[in-house]
C-alpha cells in the first residue's frame, strides 16, 4: 500500500492489531465450544462469513444507501470536489468518490475498504453551517479513517458482533425445536441451553467493549493526523463545536435514525456525555478531543 503524507499512527496500529486479534480467539474459543457441545454451526458460520463478504465488499454502496446520499460530480459539488482534490493532493493519496446526504443533521463519515474503493460524504446540513476551512478540516479527518484503513477494521469488527447475535439466535431456535438430541431432556437441557446463551451474551459482551474502545481511540487518532495534515487544529475544534450545538436543534427522531451509524460519523448523532455511559460510546468526549486539539494547536505554534 503507498504511503500518504497522513502521520502514521503506530498507536492506532498496534491497537487495531489487538483489537481484530483478541475478537478473532474469542470467537473461535466461541466456535469451539458449541463444537464440543456438539451444536451444529456450520451453516450458521457459512451464512454469517457470507454476510461479512457482502459487507467487506459493499461497505461504501451499504452506507450511501441507508443515508440516503448520492454520489456527486465535480460539475454537481465543485467546492466539496475542489476541498476534497485540495486534501488529496495534500496528503498524496488516491481521490474517493464524493458524494452527499440529504440531511439537515451536520455531519460527515467516509468509508469503504481501502483508500481504492473508498468514498467520503458529507451531509447537506454540515455543508450549510460550515465555512469552507472549517469543512476542510472536517474532511480531513474523514481522509485520515480512509487513508489508515480503520474504516475496514471496524467492519470486521463490528460484524463479530452480529455473529455472536446470529449464534445466540441459532442456539435457541435448535433448542426450540429440539436440535441438541434426545439425550438431553428436561432440566439438562433447559440448563444447557442457559448455558450457551450466557457464553454467547458474555462473548458479545466483551467483543461489544473492544470494538468501542477501539472506535473511540480512531477518533482521536483522525482528529490527530487531520490536524497535522492541515496545520490548523483549531479549525477542527471549531467545526467541532459548531457541530455539537447545533446536534441539539436537530429532531430527536431524525437523530435516532441515524444512530446506528455513529461509529462512522464525525460526530455521534446522539451524544450523552460524560458519565458511566461513555465506556459504551462510539466517540470520545467533546472535551477530550478539544482538549487534544488544543493541546496539539500549543505545540504547532511554539516558536
Amino acid at each position: 500500500m503507498p504511503k500518504s503524507r497522513f502521520p502514521a499512527d503506530h498507536g492506532l496500529s498496534a491497537r487495531m492489531g489487538v483489537t481484530v486479534f483478541l475478537i478473532g480467539l474469542l470467537y473461535a474459543l466461541f466456535v469451539t465450544g458449541l463444537v464440543l457441545l456438539h451444536v451444529s454451526v456450520v451453516l450458521i458460520v457459512v451464512i454469517a462469513f457470507g454476510i461479512l463478504a457482502a459487507q467487506y465488499w459493499l461497505s461504501d454502496k451499504i452506507a450511501l444507501f441507508a443515508m440516503h446520499a448520492q454520489e456527486v460530480t465535480p460539475e454537481q459539488a465543485p467546492q466539496l470536489h475542489a476541498i476534497v482534490d485540495r486534501l488529496c493532493a495534500l496528503a498524496d493519496m488516491p481521490k474517493p468518490r464524493v458524494a452527499i446526504a440529504q440531511t439537515d443533521m451536520p455531519n460527515a463519515f467516509a468509508t469503504g475498504r481501502n483508500p481504492q474503493h473508498a468514498v467520503v460524504c458529507a451531509t447537506a446540513g454540515i455543508l450549510r453551517r460550515l465555512d469552507e476551512p472549517e469543512i476542510e478540516a472536517v474532511l480531513a479527518h474523514e481522509l485520515s479513517h480512509v487513508a489508515h484503513r480503520d474504516v475496514a477494521v471496524m467492519t470486521i469488527a463490528s460484524f463479530l458482533g452480529i455473529l455472536a447475535g446470529l449464534m445466540t439466535r441459532f442456539v435457541l431456535y435448535a433448542g426450540l425445536f429440539g436440535g441438541f438430541g434426545d439425550d438431553r431432556e428436561g432440566n439438562q437441557t433447559a440448563m444447557f441451553e442457559l448455558a450457551v446463551l450466557a457464553f454467547s451474551a458474555l462473548v458479545y459482551a466483551i467483543s461489544f467493549m473492544l470494538t468501542r474502545a477501539l472506535s473511540r481511540y480512531r477518533e482521536l487518532a483522525a482528529d490527530r493526523s487531520g490536524a497535522i495534515l492541515i496545520g490548523k487544529p483549531s479549525l477542527l475544534a471549531s467545526a467541532l463545536v459548531k457541530i455539537t450545538g447545533d446536534m441539539a436543534r436537530i429532531p430527536t427522531r431524525d437523530l435516532r435514525s441515524a444512530e446506528t451509524f455513529n461509529a462512522f460519523f464525525f460526530t455521534p448523532a446522539l451524544s450523552q456525555g460524560l458519565s458511566l455511559s461513555s465506556i459504551f460510546s462510539t466517540h470520545p468526549s467533546l472535551e477530550r478531543r478539544l482538549a487534544q486539539l488544543s493541546k496539539l494547536e500549543a505545540e504547532m505554534n511554539k516558536p
